[in-house]
């Protein structure tokens, strides 16, 4: 946040002659200099301003003074930038719910490609009708196709406001390099690490309960009755051999991103309880958070004293 200390003001009688006051007689001396007009007042019955106090208003406006004197309000009109943060992780290593857990502390906007592929083809977009004749066709959906989404969406007003939480994307070093060209680069790259034996357990325990839709886990969360158990079905894919292919591919993929993000990547230990994990998150985040105020009360702070 940005802050501003010591302003005095001058009382303005509801009785006085506003000719006489200018908006130069006003402001302070050594605030004098700043491109305001008076176009840029706004008037409250606040008879100080706190030094922590914020005005998030570009624009000010004339208030009139509701009963008597009223005074003087200066502050900055910009917020520090949002967090734009990347996050992968291995099938089975807690990525959603971490991602769940970022979204909900930090209110970033989750965007993850496999989602944004599904959204466009569901909403017939231009984007969604060329991807679906590659997918119709058995064929992976070009990388023009799939940045185009992404970038769309991190251009989105509600991403460029409250910040991003990039899912599982880029895979690869060309996609890395087209975000970069487009303008997007992460504050934080975080990267999940669990042991491969780990994972592997993780995933070929895994069950899916067709009625409700619920996943188990026959050893860290087993099903609550026999009769949940009987109808528990497993993906196809969740089989060893099957996910040490996936594991093989996301590795080749991590070890092609990480050399875009090696400076700003932050590796988590994804082998402990999901509060752990996040603790680690958190701690970074909230680091990266102070950073960008830090520079943007220092920026505030240069162009008052201008």
């Amino acid at each position: 946040m940005a802050s501003c200390s010591s302003l005095s003001f001058t009382p303005i009688s509801s009785n006085s002659d506003p000719q006489k006051h200018s908006f130069s007689s006003l402001v302070p001396s050594y605030l004098s200099h700043l491109p305001f007009t008076s176009s840029h007042l706004s008037f409250s019955k606040s008879s100080s301003l706190h030094s922590r106090q914020t005005l998030f208003r570009t624009h000010c406006r004339r208030v009139p003074p509701p009963n008597g004197a009223s005074f003087l309000v200066l502050g900055c009109a910009q917020k520090a930038e949002p967090l734009r943060i990347m996050i992968s992780g291995a099938p089975a290593s807690g990525k959603g719910t971490q991602c769940e857990l970022i979204t909900d502390k930090y209110g970033l906007v989750h965007i993850a490609a496999g989602d944004l592929l599904r959204a466009e083809i569901a909403a017939g977009s231009e984007n969604g009708k060329q991807a679906k004749e590659y997918m119709d066709k058995g064929k992976l959906v070009p990388n023009e196709i799939v940045v185009t989404m992404v970038k769309e969406r991190l251009n989105g007003p509600d991403s460029q406001e409250k910040g991003w939480l990039l899912d599982g994307y880029p895979r690869s070093s060309s996609q890395a390099k087209a975000l970069k060209e487009f303008g997007f680069q992460p504050d934080l790259f975080i990267l999940l690490e669990v042991p491969e034996e780990i994972l592997v357990e993780r995933v070929v325990g895994r069950r899916l309960d067709p009625v409700t839709g619920k996943i188990y886990h026959l050893k860290y969360s087993p099903p609550e009755t026999e009769e949940i158990a009987a109808r528990l079905t497993q993906r196809f894919d969740d089989t060893e051999e099957k996910v040490k292919l996936r594991l093989h591919t996301h590795h080749q993929n991590v070890e092609a991103v990480l050399s875009m993000y090696k400076d700003i990547t932050l590796k988590v230990n994804g082998n402990a309880s999901k509060q752990e994990v996040f603790g680690q998150i958190d701690g970074a985040l909230t680091q990266v958070l102070e950073q960008k105020q830090g520079l943007w009360q220092h920026r505030g702070t240069q162009q008052i004293s201008m």
